[in-house]
C-alpha cells in the first residue's frame, strides 16, 4: 500500500482532500489521523480571508455546490493555532495554499518552505469560488507556467499543482505543470454551478455561483485523470466524487499513484477509513502484492 508522490512518503495512497477536511482537528475525535496516507489541510494564503457570504452551501442530486471563499486564517493563524496540533501525528501534512496573484502565491509558498511538520505544499489554481485569481491561473497556460515556476523557485518542498477541470485538454496543463518544476499534479477540483430558488427566484447562493462536488462528478474527474495520467511522468492524485474503494481504484487503474477523499466525508465521516481498507481488501482478493502493480493497469483493446 505504500507510495511515494513527488518525495512524501505515505502508508497508503488515500488522502484527506483540501477544503473538506478542516484542518485535521474537525475530524480528529472521529478519525484515526494517523491512518490517512496524507493529511492536505484548507486553502491558506498569506493573510486571513474571511470567505464568501452565506448562504455558501447547497446540497443538489449526487452532490454539493460551495462557496465558501477559501477562508482561512492566513500562514500565521495556521502556524500558530493549527500545525502545534498536526505535529502530534504520524501522517504527512500537505499545505495548500493560494493567492490572488503570482506574487502572492510565491510569498505564502516561500514562508512554508522549512516550516518543521509541513512535509508539501498543494498549489490551487483552480478554485471557481473567489472573485478574483483563482480559476483563472488554471485555464491560461501562460499563467499556469507562471505561477508553478515562481512557487518553485521559492521552496524545496514537494510541490503539487492542483489543475482545473475547466479545460479540454488537462494533459497539457498537467505537462505545463511538469515543466515547471511540479512534483506531482491533483486533479479535479469542482465544477463552477448554481442552484436556484424557483418560489422566490433567487439564487440559492450568497455568490451566485459555487464550486459542484460530489459523486455526480467522478466519472469526468476519471477521464481527466486517465487524460493527464498519459501525458506525464511525475505521480498524479486522482479525486472527484469518491464515495468508496471502488471510485478510489478506478483512478488508480486509471493512472493515478494515489487518490483524495472530499466531499463523502461530510456525510459520512470514516469513508476515508473504508476507502483505505477497501483498496487493501481489493489487493488481497486479486493477489496483488504491491499497489504500484495497479497504477495505470486499464485495459484497452
Amino acid at each position: 500500500m505504500r507510495v511515494n508522490i513527488g518525495g512524501i512518503a505515505m502508508k497508503n495512497p488515500v488522502m484527506a482532500a483540501s477544503g473538506t477536511f478542516g484542518y485535521g482537528k474537525e475530524y480528529a475525535d472521529l478519525v484515526d489521523l494517523n491512518r490517512l496516507g496524507a493529511l492536505v489541510v484548507k486553502g491558506i494564503s498569506f493573510k486571513p480571508e474571511k470567505g464568501n457570504e452565506t448562504p455558501r452551501l447547497v446540497e443538489v442530486p449526487a452532490g454539493l455546490i460551495n462557496a465558501i471563499g477559501l477562508q482561512n486564517p492566513g500562514f500565521d493563524g495556521f502556524i500558530k493555532d493549527y500545525l502545534p496540533f498536526l505535529k502530534k501525528y504520524k501522517v504527512p501534512v500537505i499545505v495548500n495554499i493560494w493567492g490572488r496573484s503570482v506574487n502572492e502565491y510565491a510569498e505564502v509558498a516561500a514562508r512554508f518552505n522549512g516550516v518543521k511538520g509541513v512535509h508539501g505544499l498543494e498549489v490551487n489554481i483552480s478554485c471557481p469560488n473567489i472573485k478574483t485569481g483563482g480559476i483563472a491561473f488554471g485555464t491560461d497556460p501562460r499563467l499556469t507556467a507562471g505561477v508553478v515556476a515562481e512557487v518553485r523557485k521559492n521552496i524545496k518542498l514537494p510541490l503539487i499543482v492542483k489543475l482545473s477541470p475547466n479545460v479540454t485538454k488537462p494533459g497539457d496543463f498537467a505537462k505545463i505543470a511538469e515543466a515547471n518544476g511540479a512534483d506531482a499534479v491533483s486533479l479535479i477540483n469542482s465544477f463552477p454551478a448554481m442552484a436556484i430558488d424557483i418560489e422566490m427566484r433567487v439564487p440559492v447562493l450568497a455568490n451566485i455561483t459555487g464550486g459542484l462536488s460530489g459523486p455526480a462528478i467522478h466519472p469526468i474527474a476519471l477521464k481527466m485523470v486517465w487524460e493527464a495520467a498519459k501525458a506525464v511522468k511525475i505521480p498524479i492524485i486522482g479525486m472527484g466524487g469518491i464515495t468508496s474503494a471502488k471510485e478510489a481504484l478506478a483512478f488508480i487503474i486509471a493512472g493515478a499513484s494515489a487518490v483524495a477523499v472530499g466531499t463523502a466525508n461530510f456525510t459520512d465521516p470514516t469513508t476515508i477509513l473504508k476507502v483505505i481498507d477497501g483498496i487493501g481488501a481489493y489487493l488481497r482478493r486479486h493477489k496483488i502484492e504491491n499497489i504500484r502493480e495497479l497504477r495505470g493497469s486499464l485495459q484497452i483493446s
